[in-house]
């Protein structure tokens, strides 16, 4: 019996939210008096994947495959489900990312388990298993009870905190047993954002709306975003009329991010965008509408013209940063 995590890597690389899922397996693990397993699958380092010991993990299977490096979510979602089967784990973990949402709903279903998607807490109890995610777009949580003897947890970046300490992982070869039928997808290209701060990482998040007028204004958008080292981002009609790329869109139907600041500028704060947002731990709305919704979700407002407003917040960070050296 064991807890297994999925810790996905990026062209061998791993990335904040895989350290938040391995220490948020470990916890549970601790929880169930039992062990952390991670599964690798790709080319990571060895030294790399040892690493995985510091935040709880006491093996590492890796899946080497030059026929996975990309994915191929159906092959994805079986291996886990193997390696958990062989591990003979009770929970299994991964990150609710773009790679994890596509392979939450085949893990579960191949091993007949309840799936809490976007967790957001360690369980509350191990009997019955109960865990906390968010419901209705962000607005509300819930606490939901999975009866299955195996659970599928797939954790909100952001949500958990990175837990490291001492400790070398094992490592041990993993060949699961993959059919052609698995690698009926091929991946034909993937665009990379490159030089810039991923949004899902950053601790920082500058991001704009229609209240910039037009995409020649996105100067002073991305001259404080370099000025705080944030990640910039847009809202979703930002995004739909081709002022920015769709890789910049937050929302419901975008990027869920959980930032430590995120200054809103230019947005009127819908629904669907607050739902990808509402993690945030400080919000900052600069809106010349002051009906705006946002202003309600927001700890600190500024009613005024973005650019009036902003121009002078660079000049005030710049100030800042010179007086500070």
């Amino acid at each position: 019996m064991s807890v297994i995590v999925f810790a996905e890597n990026w062209d061998g690389k791993f990335k904040k939210s895989t350290f938040e899922a391995v220490s948020y397996a470990n916890e549970i693990a601790k929880q169930l008096s039992t062990s952390t397993t991670a599964l690798v699958i790709g080319n990571v380092s060895e030294e790399d994947m040892k690493s995985l010991g510091k935040y709880g993990a006491g093996k590492v299977l890796n899946v080497k495959n030059d026929r996975l490096n990309t994915l191929a979510a159906q092959a994805y979602g079986n291996i886990v489900a193997e390696a958990a089967q062989k591990e003979v784990a009770t929970v299994i973990v991964i990150s609710n990312t773009y790679t994890g949402k596509n392979i939450a709903g085949r893990i579960a279903a191949r091993l007949k388990a309840g799936l809490v998607a976007g967790a957001t807490a360690l369980p509350s109890a191990t009997a019955p298993f109960t865990v906390r995610k968010k419901c209705f777009s962000g607005k509300g949580l819930t606490d939901v009870v999975i009866t299955s003897d195996q659970k599928v947890l797939a954790l909100t970046p952001n949500a958990f905190r990175v837990i490291s300490g001492e400790g070398t992982a094992s490592l041990e070869a993993f060949v699961p047993a993959l059919k052609d039928s698995d690698l009926k997808t091929s991946v034909k290209e993937v665009k990379k954002t490159s030089g810039k701060i991923a949004l899902t990482e950053a601790e920082l998040v500058v991001s704009a709306g229609r209240g910039l007028k037009g995409p020649e204004n996105w100067g002073m958008i991305e001259e404080l975003a370099n000025l705080l080292g944030a990640a910039t981002a847009c809202s979703k009609p930002v995004a739909d009329i081709g002022w920015r790329p769709h890789h910049e869109h937050v929302g419901q139907t975008g990027i869920t991010i959980g930032p430590n600041l995120y200054i809103a500028i230019g947005i009127s704060g819908a629904i669907q965008h607050l739902a990808g947002v509402s993690s945030s731990k400080v919000i900052v709305v600069i809106n010349s509408d002051p009906e705006a919704p946002f202003f309600k979700a927001a700890d600190y407002g500024v009613v005024g013209d973005a650019f009036e407003v902003v121009p002078r917040l660079i000049e005030a960070v710049k100030t800042f940063k010179t007086s500070h050296h």
